[in-house]
Formats: structure tokens, C-alpha cells, sequence
């Protein structure tokens, strides 16, 4: 029997609240993206009734979200920085904490017409937010991983943001002699021991994307140590990390010999991104 807009999306939050947090929200942005409406139309529109399509579609959309599948992997978009990204299994989900690297990488110094460089890029989302606010930057965003770089193109080519290129690279591999004002990275930095890799969305996610060794340090270190061979003078580097790092990548940044370090807060108040100014 088919249910109105109000009656689904009750039944929906009920039905996946032992197992989601935002189990109400979870099962409007399912809703929505079954009937392609804006989300205004929940409330303008809440007897509307679904037809036996649309009810068969957002239980099976419930069941699957009640299995632990992210919503973004049930509808195939995640909004980050007011852009709709395709996502998909071969990339981490954009997350709203990563926002903080953007704002971090439109703060700093650099010319009007930066070159940027996106290490690991995804789904595109740090390159394209970074692409729409300034269409001057000549943005290259990079991945090792062929179904990332795929992705990101999609991506870029259905936003038509086109001061950001997509290609292929396992961290600066095929960067040859190239050079940047800015460079922007979200590595891999969680320790393969860390108990949240069972839980959430994470389950769903590539290791590769969230995993480094040296108690999550190893790619970080690598980026740090290599950049130095790719940025300009008075170039910087922004990396995000996980919420215990800051201090460590403070201090390898030091070591390393880069001036001006400081860490960021997210919008939780964790240790989120470390900048700093190569000389």
C-alpha cells in the first residue's frame, strides 16, 4: 500500500533510527531523490501520495540504508561546497570537515592566477570548490587510482568547471619538473588498528583512501618531504588530517624546513588541516 510524503517519511526515520543517526534526514534525501524534487516539496506537498513505483523504491532505498550502505552510495550524489558530486565506491564521500581545507586554501596568499595542485583528488571536490571560487587558478587535480580520475572528470565535465584538469598520478609521479603556488591534499591518515574503520560509512569506503602506516603518518611525511621539490617560493602547502596529528604534522613540517605552520580547527572543533609556507 502506498504511503503519502508525511506517512513514508515517518515510517523511514522509525525504521532506520536503531542504525542511523540522522535517520529522518537519511530517509528525506532518499525520498527527494526518488521523486527529483527540492526539498521544499516535503513541506508544501506532504499528502502527496507515492505510486507503487516510487514506494517500491524508497523501501528497497530504507532496507539498503537499514544495511549500513551510505546514502551517498544509494543515490549517487553528495553536495559539497553548494556542488552536486557524483560518488561511488572507488572514492572516500566528500565530507562536510573537509570544507575547512577550502577555506583555508582561499585565505592564503597567492597570486591571482595560482597554480593549485590537488593531491588524491577523489571525487573532485576539493579541486572544483577551489575551481568555482576562483576561475583564474590553473587547478590540477590528481589520483592514482584510474576510476577516481574517471569520476573527477565526470564530475568536472558535468559542472563545466573548466580551470580544473583531472589526470592520473600516484602522488607527484607525473608531475615532471611542474611547479605550484598552492598545493591541497586530504591523504589517507587513519591507523590501521582505529576501531571506526568498523563503523559507519567507512565500511563502505577504499582502505587505500583511509589507511597509512606509521600510525597514519606515512603518506602525510611523503607529501610533506616531496612537496618541497614542486612548490614555488613563498608556496604552501595545506594538508588535512585526523583530529590527534596536528602536532606531529606541526612538527614534521619544521623538520622538514617549511616556515609559518599552524593547524585549523573544523567545525567541530578538532584539529582538522596544518598549512604551511615553503620558504
Amino acid at each position: 500500500m502506498s504511503q503519502t510524503l508525511e506517512q513514508a517519511i515517518a515510517a523511514g526515520a522509525n525504521l532506520l533510527a536503531p542504525s542511523s543517526e540522522s535517520a529522518k534526514l537519511d530517509a528525506q534525501v532518499l525520498l527527494l531523490h526518488i521523486l527529483q524534487k527540492p526539498h521544499s516539496y516535503l513541506f508544501t506537498w506532504p499528502e502527496h501520495t507515492l505510486n507503487a513505483e516510487q514506494q517500491q523504491q524508497f523501501n528497497t532505498f530504507c532496507q539498503r540504508r537499514l544495511n549500513g550502505e551510505p546514502v551517498a552510495h544509494i543515490t549517487g550524489l553528495r553536495e559539497f561546497w553548494s556542488l552536486s558530486l557524483e560518488v561511488n565506491a572507488t572514492t572516500l564521500i566528500p565530507r562536510p570537515d573537509t570544507e575547512t581545507l577550502v577555506e583555508q586554501a582561499l585565505e592564503v596568499t597567492v597570486p591571482a592566477t595560482a597554480k593549485v595542485l590537488d593531491l588524491g583528488t577523489g571525487t573532485g571536490a576539493i579541486a572544483l570548490a577551489l575551481g568555482s571560487e576562483m576561475p583564474n587558478w590553473q587547478i590540477t587535480a590528481v589520483d592514482r587510482v584510474s576510476d577516481a580520475v574517471a569520476l573527477a572528470t565526470r564530475n568536472q565535465q558535468r559542472l563545466a568547471i573548466n580551470n580544473v584538469h583531472v589526470k592520473q598520478s600516484n602522488w607527484f609521479s607525473e608531475l615532471h619538473g611542474e611547479k605550484f603556488n598552492l598545493i591541497v591534499t586530504n591523504p589517507p591518515y587513519i591507523e590501521s588498528s582505529d576501531i571506526h574503520l568498523n563503523q559507519g560509512d567507512v565500511r563502505f569506503e577504499p582502505l587505500s583512501a583511509l589507511v597509512a602506516d606509521d600510525c597514519g603518518m606515512s603518506d602525510i611525511k611523503q607529501i610533506i618531504t616531496q612537496s618541497r621539490d614542486y612548490l614555488l617560493s613563498s608556496g604552501y602547502l595545506l594538508i588535512e588530517h585526523g583530529f590527534e596529528q596536528g602536532e606531529a604534522v606541526r612538527h614534521f613540517f619544521e623538520k622538514m624546513a617549511f616556515v609559518n605552520i599552524k593547524t585549523v580547527k573544523d567545525l567541530g572543533n578538532n584539529d582538522r588541516v596544518t598549512l604551511a609556507l615553503w620558504p
